[in-house]
């Protein structure tokens, strides 16, 4: 109930207020206020148009709040152990560099979601065959296996018995990859029946590269996943990489909940960085 007191909370001049009112009366056609000696109080139209305005721009603001509120949710990626942390991790400051504004938040589990929108999860990074693949997923790339060391071993190939007989082979252990396992790769090489020195097996795949960057033996490297070092020497590839036999699984990204731009532009992310190559 002040022209002065409202000028200074909207930064304007006491005049400008006055004409803004006189204004708006006059395209209603009636007063708004009663002005009195330094006082003014509402007309009963002034009334009426102030609780209508004032109840609307409560309804706004809180609506504001609430997009605010859902803005600043972060895009939350899923994925098994091993892809999180040798292709999804590496690659996140690139994805900051190109997005600073949004949140993202890593999901590491080798846990299937079967509800990831009511899990809270925008994106998944699918393992699996083409049927397996849940509908709209986009494919990312395929499986490819290379033999891979650190270069302090000095190992150029592993083509024969003699050659596996210095070695030790870090294993994969999961039964539900068999084409990950060493003994297949062997096989299909005639070399079914060599024996490693050693076998070293773990049950995350992430420890079994780990193991190789300690120059703790020879892992068959998924080189989609572990590019990146055979790119900046960390790691040195044994043969040509070739899809394993027997295996029809490839990386699938799956956006599971509706098309937020936040998540929209992560996911258009994720897509740009398989379709330039699997490297880091």
């Amino acid at each position: 109930m002040s022209i002065t007191r409202a000028a200074e909370e909207l930064c304007l001049t006491q005049s400008a207020v006055s004409r803004q009112i006189r204004q708006l009366e006059a395209q209603l056609g009636t007063p708004l206020f009663v002005r009195g000696h330094r006082s003014i109080h509402f007309t009963p139209a002034g009334e009426q148009l102030f609780r209508s305005a004032d109840a609307a721009l409560l309804q706004l603001q809180e609506a504001l709040g609430r997009t605010a509120t859902a803005l600043a949710q972060p895009v939350t990626i899923t994925a098994s152990v091993g892809v999180a942390g040798l292709w999804l991790l590496p690659r996140l400051g690139r994805l900051h560099a190109r997005h600073p504004d949004i949140d993202v938040r890593v999901a590491a589990s080798n846990r299937l979601f079967e509800h990831p929108a009511r899990d809270g999860i925008d994106l998944a990074i699918r393992y699996c065959p083409p049927q397996g693949a849940p509908a709209g997923a986009v494919r990312l790339f395929e499986e490819r296996l290379a033999p891979v060391a650190h270069p302090s071993l000095a190992l150029s190939a592993l083509d024969s018995s003699a050659a596996l007989a210095d070695v030790c082979l870090l294993e994969f252990d999961r039964a539900e990859t068999p084409w990950l396992h060493w003994q297949p790769w062997l096989a299909a090489r005639g070399l079914g029946e060599a024996r490693p020195r050693a076998v070293l097996r773990f049950n995350q795949y992430d420890q079994v590269i780990q193991a190789a960057l300690a120059g703790q033996g020879v892992a068959l490297g998924r080189t989609g996943l572990v590019a990146g070092m055979l790119a900046d020497g960390r790691l040195a590839a044994l043969t040509e990489p070739a899809v394993p036999d027997g295996c029809q699984h490839a990386y699938w990204l799956w956006q599971p909940g509706a098309p937020a731009p936040a998540v929209q532009a992560v996911a258009d992310w994720i897509i740009a960085e398989a379709a330039t190559g699997p490297g880091c």
